[in-house]
């Protein structure tokens, strides 16, 4: 009952009927200032800002036309390993040899390239397939590297031929020597299988390993020349002092262009 006694008295007092009346204070309105400033200001930058994109896979470094696994086509007793761990040669090389009961069976290369890997020893009993070495696919001696890069599918939709990429490297800590340089070249159409990645790379471990988040598709990266130690280009004026080698895990990073804040809200 106080209160309504209260609120008849203030109906009664006729002579406050012609107060103004205040609908805020001096401090709501700079508060509202400021909203209405920070709304304005990000609609602006929304419209005429950018944010950077990336797309970031794991991948090696290698020649463009990958390694193969070279197999034995015959079974027997090994004799002779002519070629060393890192040595190159053209076509048709002798590579091994091996004894097949009272002859021996010459292995030959099939083209031209570089040992990263010899698995057959002197003296190795082996069967017909068996692996005897991991050979580099090297037609011309002055032939770079490139990088390829196994992308998800999902954010490989997004790369464009020459688009910039900064390549990490393993054997190279980015941040004493910065990072590899390079532009896509090109884009596979088709999602690349476990098989085919092994067979490119002549490693099913790599294999295993580009494919734990499925079936990714193929990107390969020219490295830009530069007048460093290394013979590429990086982030930093001299790069690491000594040679990048090929079969060196990489992590690139896909700079793709930039979007517009609002984009995200229209898309």
């Amino acid at each position: 009952m106080k209160f309504r006694q209260n609120a008849l008295k203030k109906l009664n007092a006729l002579d406050e009927l012609d107060a103004p009346a205040r609908l805020a204070k001096p401090s709501s309105w700079i508060a509202l200032a400021a909203v209405a400033f920070v709304v304005i200001g990000g609609g602006i930058w929304a419209t005429v800002g950018s944010l950077p994109r990336m797309v970031t896979a794991a991948g090696i470094l290698t020649h463009q036309q990958g390694s193969f696994t070279l197999q034995s086509p015959v079974a027997g007793q090994i004799t002779g390993v002519f070629v060393d761990q890192g040595s190159t040669f053209p076509q048709g090389t002798p590579m091994l040899t091996v004894q097949v009961g009272n002859r021996t069976e010459i292995i030959r290369s099939v083209t031209g390239g570089r040992v990263t890997a010899m698995l057959g020893k002197v003296g190795q009993v082996i069967a017909a397939g068996s692996d005897l070495a991991v050979i580099e696919r090297i037609e011309d001696q002055s032939d770079g590297l490139v990088a390829v890069l196994y992308v998800p599918t999902g954010e490989a939709g997004l790369i464009r031929k020459d688009t910039p990429v900064d390549l990490a490297v393993q054997s190279a800590p980015a941040q004493e020597f910065g990072v590899l340089r390079g532009t896509v070249v090109s884009i596979s159409q088709f999602a690349e299988s476990r098989q085919q990645i092994s067979d490119f790379l002549g490693d099913d471990q790599l294999g295993d390993r580009f494919t734990a988040q499925g079936q990714p598709l193929k990107i390969v990266v020219r490295l830009m020349e530069g007048e460093t130690a290394s013979g590429y280009r990086w982030s930093t004026q001299s790069g690491p002092p000594y040679r990048i080698d090929s079969r060196t895990l990489v992590t690139g990073a896909v700079q793709l262009s930039p979007i517009k804040p609002i984009e995200w809200v229209v898309l």
